[in-house]
């Protein structure tokens, strides 16, 4: 059985490297024990797959002055839920430099003092991470974007928005300034964020979030959306709700805020579909 030297256990690898230095013959290199992350990069097979680990291989072969950005400098802070194995590896170039490759989303632009290292990869920092994500797409999913990134402790909102207002006129510089107005850091999901720019569009009242409820100055529960004058909650029932268990907790949660006179407005994704006739309902209930 092949055991692999101790060279390959470091990690990420080129193929051609340790055929050269006769680490590794080719037949060894197409067993089982590696496993090929793209062209010439390899690693061992019992290493997980993460999209960090991509990054890395991406890194053996892109020019020296590469930088992730984006989705993958969004993991590379910490929220692996920006970009899973299957996405592509997003890498920023300084400008004058052209590099392509399979797999990889390369975009060329300016990262004057914008860049961190770990000594083994380079990425976009905190601030440029974020104001690269909410200049792309739509200005919902740029707000929802901005609130995950937040809420998830990659960036600072206050430092975000002095960013975009400092940018200059240029693609996606109205969307971010517009984005970081209008996030607020606060939403547990991405439903929540959506669900609170719908209820803006329709014209409501701005609802306070994440509020806690206390009666005679004990706690009761914390609502996703509070209009506390009208003691009138805003929440959104996710897929979670149907957890083991979960029900039971709601109905506690449901009688504890019905108790202190509190009443209750669920919203599911299917509401979120029906925006007129959500903001409608949202708005009767303030008038009860």
């Amino acid at each position: 059985m092949h055991q692999p030297p101790p060279v390959v256990h470091r990690g990420v690898f080129r193929g051609s490297d340790v055929l050269r230095r006769g680490v590794l013959t080719r037949g060894q290199l197409r067993t089982s024990a590696y496993r090929r992350l793209r062209p010439d990069v390899y690693v061992l097979s019992t290493v997980p797959v993460t999209h960090r680990l991509h990054a890395e291989a991406v890194a053996l072969v892109a020019p020296p002055a590469a930088v992730f950005g984006g989705h993958t400098a969004a993991a590379l802070w910490g929220g692996q839920e920006f970009a899973g194995p299957a996405d592509p590896v997003e890498v920023v170039l300084p400008t004058g430099i052209r590099w392509h490759a399979s797999g990889v989303h390369v975009r060329t632009a300016s990262l004057a003092g914008a860049v961190v290292g770990d000594g083994l990869l380079r990425w976009t920092d905190r601030t440029r991470t974020a104001l690269d994500l909410v200049r792309r797409g739509s200005l919902d999913e740029a707000v929802v974007r901005l609130d995950h990134l937040v809420r998830a402790g990659i960036c600072d909102l206050a430092a975000v928005r002095s960013a975009a207002a400092a940018l200059p006129r240029c693609r996606g510089s109205r969307q971010a300034r517009e984005a970081a107005g209008l996030a607020d850091g606060l939403a547990e999901s991405p439903p929540e964020s959506r669900l609170r720019l719908l209820m803006r569009r329709g014209g409501l009242p701005a609802p306070v979030p994440q509020f806690e409820v206390r009666a005679d100055g004990a706690f009761v529960a914390r609502v996703d959306f509070a209009y506390p004058e009208h003691r009138l909650a805003i929440e959104y029932d996710g897929l979670w709700h149907a957890e083991p268990g979960q029900f039971a907790r709601d109905r506690r949660r449901l009688n504890r805020l019905s108790a202190a006179g509190w009443r209750v407005v669920f919203v599911t994704a299917a509401d979120l579909h029906r925006p007129e006739e959500l903001v409608r309902r949202i708005a009767d209930a303030l008038r009860g």
